[in-house]
């Protein structure tokens, strides 16, 4: 959906992880230089480490002692707040009229867009994934090792699946098939309509970087230090590339180019069909966050907030704020949306 700002620029709807399904990471038009000011700032009153997501004019930021916090984005100011059950590492997602995220006490919350809850869904540990909605079913996995896919309208549970190992991997849905990490350094495949195994393929350790999928290959990092290519129909790997510690940050998708970050400090840029380096740039000490891509600009969390461009990896700005910042930025417009590890919440233009 399409809205208008104050500055009379038309701005999308950003509605959970990455921006989308397809783990597009943004690419709406950037601006290619340093935010000059804080529009507003936010307080949420605790640490915050997952990521924003934007809808109608609200910015929606889960601190992790679990407070739902509805921001206006024009005036910076709360319009309401709900209090989950357990802290929460789990970035919300967007779907109709209701916000979804997990909890550390195991359960996935639905609450409506007035902060009234509409239902919870119990898991036997906690839910860091992200829940994704596709055709109305929303698909989460929990450390309990198990994958759920619950009815967005009512929260009843379809089907639960169990795998080999803790899941804080969010899921990659496409039409029929569910793409993801497990605690247990296994990239799955399960069908859709009744979480089947279809295919897996084992890295050498565990999985926390959430998959893209992209024309038959299925992207994803892993604590092996390696990032993989593998085909989405078979599970078969088709390149893969050694970083120099492992990958917990997940891809984000810009033309023929895969981007991510390693905890070796990079960010990586690497041409998605071969694995062939294009480039990489030291943003840092530890990249844990996935990039977000505007307009030839990559921007990534490490320490600061970096803007890089994306064909030849240079770094264009950078910018400083006084709270660590460990979420993933929102980039709307012209605006930025960052949330810190002091719990302040910034927009910044």
């Amino acid at each position: 959906m399409m809205r208008q700002t104050g500055n009379s620029k038309a701005v999308e709807d950003w509605p959970t992880l990455l921006k989308d399904n397809a783990r597009s990471g943004g690419q709406t038009p950037q601006p290619a230089r340093s935010p000059e000011r804080a529009v507003w700032q936010f307080r949420a009153g605790g640490s915050v480490r997952s990521a924003p997501v934007l809808k109608d004019g609200d910015l929606y930021v889960i601190s992790v002692a679990g407070a739902l916090h509805a921001i206006d984005v024009v005036t910076g100011t709360a319009k309401w707040k709900f209090q989950a059950g357990g802290q929460v590492h789990s970035t919300p997602s967007l779907f109709a009229d209701q916000i979804l995220f997990g909890s550390d006490d195991g359960k996935v919350y639905a609450v409506n867009h007035d902060g009234t809850k509409r239902w919870e869904v119990p898991t036997g540990a906690e839910v860091w994934a992200s829940p994704v909605i596709r055709d109305g079913v929303v698909f989460f996995g929990s450390a309990d090792t198990k994958v759920y896919a619950v009815e967005a309208s009512s929260g009843e549970i379809r089907w639960a699946h169990e795998l080999g190992g803790r899941i804080y991997s969010t899921i990659c849905a496409t039409e029929r098939q569910l793409y993801l990490g497990c605690g247990d350094g296994k990239v799955c495949c399960l069908d859709s309509s009744s979480g089947r195994v279809l295919w897996s393929t084992a890295t050498g350790n565990g999985i926390d970087s959430s998959p893209a999928v992209v024309d038959d290959l299925v992207l994803i990092g892993s604590e092996d230090f390696f990032f993989y290519a593998i085909s989405a129909t078979t599970g078969e790997v088709r390149w893969k590339y050694e970083t120099g510690l492992g990958i917990a940050s997940s891809p984000a998708i810009w033309n023929d180019l895969t981007l991510f970050g390693s905890k070796d400090g990079f960010l990586y840029a690497l041409e998605t069909q071969t694995g062939k380096l294009r480039w990489k740039t030291r943003v840092g000490e530890v990249v844990t966050a996935p990039p977000m891509i505007g307009d030839g600009v990559v921007c990534i969390q490490a320490g600061g907030t970096f803007a890089l461009d994306t064909s030849n990896g240079k770094i264009l700005w950078r910018a400083g704020l006084a709270g660590a910042i460990q979420s993933v930025p929102v980039l709307a417009g012209e605006t930025i949306y960052l949330a810190s590890l002091s719990g302040e919440i910034y927009a910044l233009r």
